[in-house]
């Protein structure tokens, strides 16, 4: 038997070359799968935000979920309550470094220094975003003539529609204290109560209002519609009536949970004077500059070795004096009047929906009163049908009588006999219905009296 013939060395070295070129094929493929998943994991973070500074200026970005994690101090649980895609209720969420605020259409985290709103293209938010811009050019008329001069209209340095010109006739001195920010510093007066609100309260203020705004706007288009629908359902029972009616009830309840939920929420806020603290973030903001300050003084002076010591390892009591000096809850009067005015304002709104909400279940009982009226009504014609028909049948007993085939002498009477039958059975007919319906009567009117016949 012949040997087999060995393989020719070009067709081994094909076959090599085919099995390099798939596996590098898919290496590739392996390759590009993984960084389309990172591509898409990457995107997944990424959101629009909307950034409006303590100056006024806006800008739009696209920031990931850790850098605004890390750019506010928020968890990720926080932010979460922002997502468009998901269903939460209204909610004002106080933290260290910043206050998240989800109302209505508002979805914003508010720091010391920037608002970061979700960036989408509601007319609301639009209106809302212009008059948050307003309101802190009006709050620090500096900025704003430095804004308005560098785009070419200059404007005097005195504004005699400003609050602080009414208030004194004058611009107070600037304090020497610690300057923030965006180069304003804190006015206060001669008792040393703030004037100006800080500027997370500024933006806070702005969110509530827009919120309240939007919500009495549509209290006040469903009043519109509701009271003429009412009245003329009252007026006239029919199907389209009756849909305009659930349809406008339907609204109303969606609404009233709305405005509830605010209600309850700057109730909560109202009740808790941490949770109202924990909102002053320029304060903390100032106290953590303050802290940071002093602590690269006192590095930098000359200090003995016992010194250097003792402030890197304080004594309990110390460190217990700083701690109080730096965590010192601030007076939250001013937040507590600025929550309590927007808590009147919607608890205002909430009464008016309740007003309306009783004035919708008063119209379903004369409704309801009406429909019963009509069904006693539609009773009655049967109940005298009825014994109208069973008199009737009385008669037509007499005919049947009559109709028999017996030869009796009536038959061959005179026609006035026969007359006189016919009258006389319809007479008893007659005269027993009316009977009938005078013995029900009677008996109704004595039923109204209380009494037994």
């Amino acid at each position: 038997m012949a040997p087999s013939s060995p393989l020719h060395p070009s067709a081994d070295n094909h076959a090599r070359s085919v099995q390099q070129q798939q596996q590098q094929f898919i290496g590739r493929a392996a390759d590009q799968a993984q960084a389309q998943a990172q591509a898409r994991r990457k995107g997944a973070g990424t959101r629009s935000w909307l950034i409006i500074s303590d100056t006024g200026e806006s800008r739009s970005e696209g920031i990931e979920k850790h850098a605004i994690m890390r750019r506010t101090g928020l968890p990720a649980r926080d932010l979460r309550v922002l997502d468009p895609m998901l269903s939460y209720p209204s909610s004002i969420l106080g933290r260290d470094r910043a206050i998240v605020v989800n109302l209505e259409h508002i979805k914003a985290v508010i720091t010391a220094t920037e608002v970061l709103i979700v960036n989408t293209n509601s007319p609301l938010v639009f209106r809302f975003v212009q008059d948050l811009r307003h309101r802190i050019s009006c709050a620090h008329p500096a900025d704003q003539q430095k804004m308005e001069t560098e785009s070419g209209n200059s404007l005097p340095l005195c504004d005699c529609k400003s609050p602080m010109w009414k208030s004194s006739g004058r611009w107070p001195e600037m304090d020497n204290s610690f300057p923030y920010k965006g180069g304003r510093s804190r006015t206060r007066n001669n008792s040393g109560v703030q004037k100006t609100l800080p500027f997370e309260f500024t933006a806070l203020e702005c969110c509530l209002k827009s919120a309240c705004k939007c919500l009495e706007s549509e209290t006040h288009t469903l009043e519109e519609e509701a009271y003429p629908a009412l009245d003329a359902l009252t007026k006239r029972i029919s199907t389209l009536n009756l849909e305009r009616v659930r349809q406008i009830k339907s609204r109303l309840v969606a609404i009233s949970g709305r405005v509830q939920k605010v209600r309850n929420e700057l109730e909560h806020l109202l009740d808790d004077d941490n949770d109202m603290a924990e909102m002053y973030l320029t304060e903390k903001f100032l106290a953590r500059s303050l802290e940071t300050t002093s602590l690269k003084d006192h590095e930098s002076a000359d200090v003995p070795e016992e010194d250097v010591e003792r402030l890197e390892d304080p004594s309990p009591s110390e460190a217990f004096d700083f701690d109080m000096l730096t965590s010192s809850k601030p007076n939250v009067e001013e937040l507590e009047m600025l929550l309590e005015a927007y808590f009147a304002q919607i608890d205002g709104i909430l009464q008016k929906l309740s007003d309306m909400n009783e004035y919708v279940e008063d119209t379903e009982d004369c409704i309801n009163i009406m429909l019963n009226d009509k069904q006693n009504q539609l009773l009655q014609m049967g109940v005298m049908l009825t014994c109208a028909n069973m008199i009737l049948s009385a008669g037509v007993v007499v005919a049947g009588i009559f109709g028999m085939n017996i030869h009796i002498s009536l038959f061959d009477s005179t026609p006035a006999q026969f007359n006189e039958t016919v009258i006389g059975t319809i007479s008893g007919c007659i005269a027993l219905f009316l009977a009938a319906i005078l013995w029900g009567k009677k008996r109704i009117f004595w039923q109204c009296r209380g009494t037994a016949p």
